[in-house]
Parts: structure tokens; C-alpha cells; sequence
């Protein structure tokens, strides 16, 4: 990878060791205060303590450890799992004058040999490595020559057992206080339940750190689950309200994401497949058309996403069951990163209920582990069927109660109807038990409704008492059914062809109507009922709705020049400006440099870099 322009030589260190964190803030940041637990993590690490950082996506993480790394004498470590995520950190900090510098296997040798010589010159202000990178062959010793400000570990969770995107190389991360004496650390993530902070903070052998919880509620993120019905169809649905901006797509398997993606393609979708399969050219060439601002539809696996740094994809859609509500929280936490309006979807069925437990069952890990993993599989089960608020509930698997309903998920938006469901229960239990207990979903439906078929004819299904009990109902409702009393563990599902059998110990009180069962009643409708409305036109600027209409033109000549600025540089086009940053510059039209150097955003290093041609952009929008 060229880093040529990630790094140029004229960068010098932002500020001298030892300025005040809210100077650094307002001088190199250009923000005018700090945000939520910022300031409070920065006076944890100022003073030399150690501290866990919970705070969702977009809330400003990286300010946490930034800022003290400028402000305490030394190099900042930061502890990072992704390339990707480490050159879009570093590539914004040198846009803020700031000498950061990541060492990882993809850099060229000279930007490796230069990174080097700034980092034991002392003229390295933040240094990124992976886990597996810092415990290689002597770079502990060579850092340990060295004066450190801060130890940050990223991304945390992957250091638990009991998180979701698990990296073994981060448990050896509980030795660096012998390597480090004195060295404030700071770990960060947006996603840890209560057993895996316990863990965190067991695994890095912090005992003492202060744990500093943000709420993990996102307003902007519009929160629906709906019953798989045409996977397809309703895919294009939700992207249909997102033409021209960015997507993510996530499915559970290598072959899945390749299917989608060439199936969106065949439908001029700019779709682009990403797992772990695929070769690191064909993943880099995904990544930089996505880093780039392209308005593109990534198809992945769990294998794309983590500490992608893009702020504007606006929707992510899953076509299949997350492992876990932390898992399904980190996924979605990918959209609205700006803070926007943005959707989330997440498509399931009967068959991705059996295929999770399936999968756990096979799973070689330890009883221990397996359980606890079962119990959050349910946790997430659960979420899809909840009748209530989906935000409550999902807070809830954090540990966090949100008092009052959401007010932006389907089920607050569009309430959810139950109904007695005891007898239509029966109905489908009766007939699996009758066909043998080795049918799929399909089949039990389709002799509920008393449709004939070459299989009824050939077992003989068709002569049943229970052949057509179900024909005043369409199939999508008993397929309803089915996955209902499958996620609640009354039917189970095994083999390869996916056979319903009854639990007998919890359908017996059913079919002997000893125990009442409510079902939720399904939508018919397709998506547009459960997904927020875009009120622009397809292919239109989302940030442009709430410019008055003065500042659309000017907004889109700002946005014009970012982005051959950013192709010129190599970069991604956030880390020049956000379109927030470009969004305030339109409305206010600032003449002169003093007045664009009072804009949210636009520090000392970008005002120098960028003012004159953002003054020039603003003349001749007029």
C-alpha cells in the first residue's frame, strides 16, 4: 500500500508535551469542548490511571486517547485489531497535524523504515499496532526504551473469551505493566455486556480501572426485524430508500454474500462481495471503493466491519441471525455514524433460528463457553420475537434500562398485535407429529392447507385428519406459526433437510390444551411499513434535507472539492472534512479565516491546509 500521502514530510508534532487536553481539543480538533464521558476518561488517563471506556459507536472514543496522548510527553500506543481501521485513524490524525504512524504487514518498507526512525527520534506522536505486531520478536524491547504517554487497546471486546469478535493474541496483553510501569491504559469498546467488562478488565489485569459506562441508546438508528418473506424483494426494498448512499448487507456465509452481491449487481446495484475468502487484493479493492465515499453495497461476512470509520453508510440490512445481541449491536452500530437518520433491518426465519442452534450445537468450544454462548443466542431469538420496544430490550443485554419506549423501532412505531394462538399451535404440532416428525416447514404447511402434492400422494398425508384442517388461513401465517413455537423451543429442527419435531416437554401442555400460548401476529406488508421513508429523491445527498435551500449549492461544491482533494491524497473524503463539518460551513458561508477557523471541526492544521480552498469553493458558489 502507498502511504506516501498518509504520511508527508512536513508534518510536524500538533502540540508541545504538556498542553492542557481542552487546548489540544480546541486547537487541533477545532471542537470547543468535550462530549459526554470524554473528559471524563481524559482526567482518568491525565492522571495516570487506568480506566474501561463503554461508549457506543460514534460517540467519540478516540478523542479519549488522543488528546492525552498529545498532552502527556511520549508516544501514544494504540493497540488496534484491523489495518484498515488503523491507516483511516492515522490518515485523519495527520490531517490534524498530528504525526501518527501504524506499523502493520501491508506498508511499504520505506514507510516502515520512516516510522521507525520517528518513533525512537521521539518524534512520534502515535504509533498504531496490532496485538500480533506489538508481540513480535523484539517490539516490546524497543518500545520499552522508549517514553509512552498512554496505552490505548481498541476494540477491547475482542480481548474477552466472551465477546463476539474474539482475537486470542489480546490476552497476552495483561503483561504490558511489566513492560510498562507507570503507563496510564485506557481500554475502549461500543459492545460489552456485563460478563464480558468483567472479563475485560480480568484479562488486561485491571482490577483497579474506572469503568466509565456512556448510554449505548442510538437515537438515530431506526430499528426493525421482520420475518423473512422474499429475501430479495425485500432487500431492494430497504436499499430503494437508500439509492445513491452507502449500505452494508450482512449474511452468514461466504457463498451467501457472493450470491447476493451478483444478484444486486444484475439489478445495477453497485455491490461489492467482502469475506475472508477472498484474496487481500480483491478485500483491498473492496475496502478503498468503500473508504472512498462511493455510494457502494458491501455483501459480508462478520469479516468486514469492525472499526470501519466511514460515517455515512445508511442502512444495514442482515439476511441472517446474528450470534448475539452484542454481535447484532456492533453490526448495526456501522450505520449513522454521523449521527444521521439511518435504518437497520435484520431479515430471519425458522430455518436461521434452527441453523444457529445447529451450528452452537457442533461448536467444539467448552460446556462453559457453550452455554453462556446458548444463552445469548435465546437473548437474540428473543429480541427477533419480542412484542415490546426493541431498544428496551436490547439495551437490557447490556444492562442498561431505557425508561420510557424508543420511539424508533417497528414495534413503537407500528404496535404489535397477539392473539390466542393455543389451537393454531395445536394444529401444526398434531400434523407434525402425524407426518412422522421428518418434514420441513414447507410440507407441514402445505398439508395444513390441504394442498396436494406428488409427496402427499407418495406418504400418504393426504388421507391424514389433519390434511386441510388449516385451509382458512394462507401459508405465510402457519409458516408464522412454525417459527414462533421454533423459537420458543416447542418444535425442533434437525437433519439435513431441516425436520420439524415436537419437544415434548414443552409441546405436550399444548396439545393437551393445559397451557395458553399468545403468538404475535405478523405483518403482510412488506417493508415500508417497518423502515423510515427517505424524503429526498433516489440518488439524492441525504445531509442536503435540512439545508435551507441557500446552502445546497454551496454544501455541494464543498463536497465536490473534498472529494477530488481526498482522491488526490489517496484518503477517504471524512477525513478531510465530515459532511457535519461541511454541512455548517454552507450555512454560516464564513468570509475570512478567522470565521472558518470558528466552525466545529476545523482545527489550526486543516484551517492552514484547507482554508484558503474551502474560502475559494464558498466565492464561487455564490
Amino acid at each position: 500500500m502507498d502511504m506516501t500521502d498518509h504520511y508527508p514530510g512536513d508534518t510536524l508534532q500538533a502540540e508541545p508535551p504538556g498542553d492542557a487536553p481542552r487546548a489540544i481539543l480546541s486547537r487541533v480538533f477545532g471542537f470547543p469542548d468535550f462530549r459526554g464521558l470524554q473528559e471524563q476518561a481524559v482526567g482518568e488517563v491525565m492522571a495516570g490511571r487506568d480506566c474501561l471506556v463503554l461508549m457506543p459507536t460514534g460517540g467519540g472514543k478516540s478523542i479519549c486517547y488522543q488528546v492525552p496522548a498529545l498532552s502527556r510527553p511520549g508516544t501514544g500506543l494504540v493497540i488496534s485489531p484491523l489495518i484498515a481501521l488503523m491507516d483511516d485513524q492515522v490518515a485523519a490524525l495527520r490531517q490534524v497535524g498530528v504525526n501518527a504512524g501504524a506499523l502493520h504487514s501491508e506498508l511499504e518498507p520505506e514507510d516502515a523504515a520512516r516510522i521507525r526512525a520517528d518513533l525512537v527520534a521521539g518524534r512520534l506522536d502515535i504509533l498504531y499496532v496490532s496485538p500480533e505486531r506489538l508481540l513480535s520478536p523484539g517490539m516490546l524491547d524497543r518500545l520499552s526504551r522508549l517514553t509512552l504517554s498512554v496505552i490505548a487497546i481498541d476494540e477491547a471486546h475482542c480481548i474477552s473469551a466472551w465477546g463476539h469478535e474474539f482475537r486470542p493474541e489480546y490476552r497476552a496483553l495483561a503483561r504490558l505493566p511489566e513492560h510498562f510501569p507507570g503507563v496510564p491504559r485506557i481500554a475502549l469498546t461500543a459492545t460489552a455486556d456485563p460478563r464480558t467488562q468483567a472479563d475485560i478488565l480480568d484479562a488486561l489485569a485491571m482490577p483497579d480501572a474506572r469503568v466509565l459506562r456512556a448510554s449505548f441508546h442510538r437515537p438515530n438508528l431506526d430499528i426493525a426485524v421482520r420475518p423473512k418473506i422474499s429475501e430479495m424483494r425485500q432487500v431492494l426494498d430497504v436499499l430503494g430508500r437508500h439509492a445513491g448512499e452507502a449500505a452494508i448487507v450482512y449474511c452468514g456465509s461466504r457463498n451467501k454474500t457472493e450470491r447476493v452481491a451478483r444478484s444486486l449487481r444484475e439489478r445495477d446495484w453497485p455491490a461489492l462481495p467482502f469475506h475472508a475468502g477472498l484474496s487481500p487484493i480483491e478485500k483491498r479493492a473492496a475496502l478503498a471503493r468503500f473508504r472512498s465515499g462511493e455510494p457502494v453495497v458491501i455483501v459480508a461476512t462478520i469479516a468486514f466491519g469492525m472499526g470501519i470509520d466511514r460515517p455515512d453508510v445508511r442502512t444495514v440490512v442482515h439476511l441472517d441471525m446474528p450470534s448475539s445481541p452484542e454481535a447484532y449491536y456492533q453490526q448495526i452500530g456501522r450505520a449513522g455514524r454521523d449521527g444521521e437518520k439511518s435504518e437497520t433491518v435484520l431479515l430471519y426465519g425458522g430455518d436461521d433460528i434452527a441453523r444457529a442452534r445447529h451450528w452452537l450445537d457442533q461448536s467444539s468450544a467448552p460446556e462453559a463457553q457453550k452455554r453462556i454462548m446458548s444463552a445469548r443466542l435465546e437473548a437474540m431469538i428473543a429480541l427477533t420475537e419480542t412484542t415490546g420496544c426493541r431498544t428496551q430490550a436490547l439495551l437490557a443485554c447490556f444492562g442498561e434500562t431505557l425508561a420510557t419506549a424508543c420511539g424508533h423501532c417497528d414495534n413503537c412505531r407500528n404496535p404489535v398485535a397477539s392473539f390466542d394462538g393455543t389451537v393454531d399451535a395445536q394444529k401444526v404440532l398434531s400434523t407434525i407429529y402425524r407426518i412422522g416428525q421428518k418434514f420441513g416447514a414447507v410440507h407441514v404447511a402445505s398439508i395444513l392447507r390441504g394442498k396436494t402434492s406428488d409427496m402427499a400422494g407418495r406418504w400418504g398425508h393426504d388421507r391424514l385428519s389433519v390434511f386441510g384442517i388449516g385451509k382458512d388461513k394462507p401459508e405465510q401465517f402457519w409458516r408464522g406459526v412454525i417459527r414462533q413455537l421454533i423459537a420458543r423451543g416447542i418444535v425442533q429442527v434437525s437433519g439435513e433437510y431441516n425436520a420439524l419435531a415436537l419437544n415434548e416437554a414443552t409441546a405436550r401442555p399444548i396439545l393437551r390444551g393445559e397451557e395458553k400460548l399468545m403468538l404475535r401476529v405478523d405483518p403482510t406488508d412488506d417493508l415500508r411499513a417497518a423502515g423510515t421513508r427517505s424524503n429526498r429523491a433516489a440518488g439524492g445527498d441525504r445531509a442536503a434535507v435540512s439545508l435551507p435551500p441557500e446552502a445546497e449549492g454551496p454544501f455541494a461544491a464543498l463536497r465536490a472539492w473534498r472529494l477530488g482533494e481526498a482522491r488526490e491524497q489517496e484518503i477517504p473524503p471524512y477525513v478531510i472534512f465530515h459532511d457535519a463539518v461541511l454541512h455548517d460551513i454552507a450555512v454560516e458561508r464564513p468570509a475570512t479565516l478567522d470565521a472558518l477557523a470558528r466552525i466545529k471541526g476545523v482545527g489550526a492544521s486543516k484551517l492552514d491546509r484547507y482554508g484558503a480552498a474551502v474560502l475559494q469553493v464558498l466565492a464561487g458558489a455564490d
